[in-house]
């Protein structure tokens, strides 16, 4: 508008004067009108910009004021540590000191923000959860990490029977989980190693259950703690109702254990999450006795024990999914740490010898002394090369020590998840029906086996 003023203006000037220099004065003269309108236009845009920035920010701070006053008893974002209690209480005391206007702009925040703990008084928490994001997560939604596992497949497998909504975090692999879906559960590719790739995994769930470990070939420091810490932080941060872990039985006596070591300390980091969570430790599977016992007894093959007296009270994985579902159901559950045991525990020399009995063949034992497995760990503490089969050798400590992973409580246990002992396998029932069915079926076809890997 100003310059065709200007134009209007000094126009009729030029062409009274009609020289050639006045007209390049003249276009000079626009050209600087030019810039100058530009750059006022930008710097008032560039001012309106920083005012909207500098009420945004008022804004979010008013409302992270208003989120710490509101009374809870559990934050909805965890930092790994212990919730500072006297800082709690000194915001609610400078809460209740606020201005009458500063209170009402806070009670209509706390109506419109989403928090996860009970309240205080006489108020009630919500029977339908509420997601971050304001979606309602059902109570039978349910995350699974590790669902390949030995483990993790009778978990996944039970919730479908109960009539969940099974989710299966598996890892990117070219050979993806097919089965688990021919069950009825959905996948979702992630890599636990990656915190970025959880977040898309969690959302929409209320349970979690994490039965997911080290292979061999991995890592087990970035998968059984690093892995652990973040999935927690962001199960925490997004709301998770309950996280399910599986913790070893004694991992707080052996922390000379590597890996009972880890379980330990993500139990601590668990409790410190402000979460619902129950953690159950397991004593021993029976499924890997098969391969381990069964198998080279039947094809009279060499296996390889040890001399010490360690006894372990084994469970059949099915029976461990079962018990994962009834804490999962129960609030009697939360926040408890209960260890899980078969009726009976056994030696190996007593599992030998159960398997020579039903398989009819006496056993080609080679058994190797727990103070030889104590010098190799010894001899590869030394080389970084060899740190992951050491920390593996660890468990010698154990067996030396002539322990017995067992539990006293199991009455209590199965008092908490409504359970009678009567429904646990034992191991001679386990044992015995699987030399049934593959006796049975070798006098079928005639032949030996040579499959290694059974699961009934």
């Amino acid at each position: 508008m100003s310059i065709l003023l200007c134009v209007i203006i000094l126009l009729p000037l030029e062409q009274k004067k009609g020289g050639v220099c006045n007209l390049f004065r003249f276009h000079a003269f626009l050209t600087r009108l030019t810039f100058i309108e530009t750059f006022n236009r930008h710097r008032r845009a560039l001012r309106t910009r920083r005012a909207r920035i500098v009420r945004s920010k008022t804004q979010r701070h008013d409302a992270m004021m208003s989120f710490a006053r509101a009374p809870q008893h559990a934050s909805v974002f965890f930092t790994g540590t212990k919730m500072n209690a006297s800082r709690r209480h000194s915001s609610e005391t400078s809460s209740t000191s606020s201005s009458s206007s500063s209170s009402s702009n806070r009670r209509a925040m706390r109506h419109n923000t989403i928090v996860r703990a009970e309240g205080d008084g006489d108020s009630k928490p919500s029977e339908t959860p509420i997601a971050p994001a304001g979606t309602p997560v059902r109570k039978t939604s349910m995350l699974v990490i590790g669902a390949t596992g030995t483990l993790g497949r009778q978990v996944v497998r039970r919730a479908l029977d109960e009539g969940y909504d099974v989710r299966c975090l598996v890892r990117p692999r070219q050979n993806p989980a097919d089965f688990l879906r021919d069950w009825g559960a959905t996948t979702v590719s992630a890599d636990l190693t990656k915190p970025e790739t959880l977040p898309p995994a969690f959302v929409g769930i209320h349970t979690i259950v994490d039965a997911s470990t080290a292979r061999p070939e991995e890592d087990s420091y970035a998968i059984d703690w690093e892995a652990k810490k973040n999935t927690i932080q962001i199960a925490a941060a997004m709301g998770i109702q309950k996280y399910v872990f599986y913790s070893i039985d004694k991992c707080e006596k052996y922390r000379e254990v590597p890996l009972m070591n880890m379980k330990y300390a993500v139990e601590e980091y668990l409790k410190a999450s402000g979460m619902n969570f129950c953690v159950l430790r397991l004593c021993g599977f029976m499924q890997p006795l098969i391969a381990g016992y069964a198998v080279p007894v039947l094809e009279e093959q060499s296996l390889w024990g040890t001399d010490d007296d360690t006894k372990t009270a084994y469970l059949d994985t099915q029976d461990v999914a079962q018990m994962t579902m009834a804490a999962v159901r129960r609030e009697e559950a939360n926040g408890k740490i209960l260890t899980l045991a078969g009726p009976k525990a056994y030696s190996v020399n007593q599992v030998i010898e159960l398997c020579e009995k039903l398989g009819g063949n006496e056993a080609k034992v080679s058994k190797v002394p727990v103070l030889l497995l104590k010098f190799t760990r010894a001899l590869t503490r030394f080389f970084q090369w060899s740190t992951a089969a050491s920390d593996r050798l660890a468990f010698a400590e154990v067996l030396s020590s002539g322990v017995e992973f067992n539990s006293d409580k199991m009455a209590e246990t199965y008092k908490i998840l409504g359970m009678d002992e009567s429904e646990t396998t034992t191991l001679e029932e386990y044992m015995e029906e699987y030399f049934s069915k593959i006796l049975k079926k070798l006098k079928e076809v005639g032949g030996e086996s040579r499959q290694r890997d059974f699961y009934l």
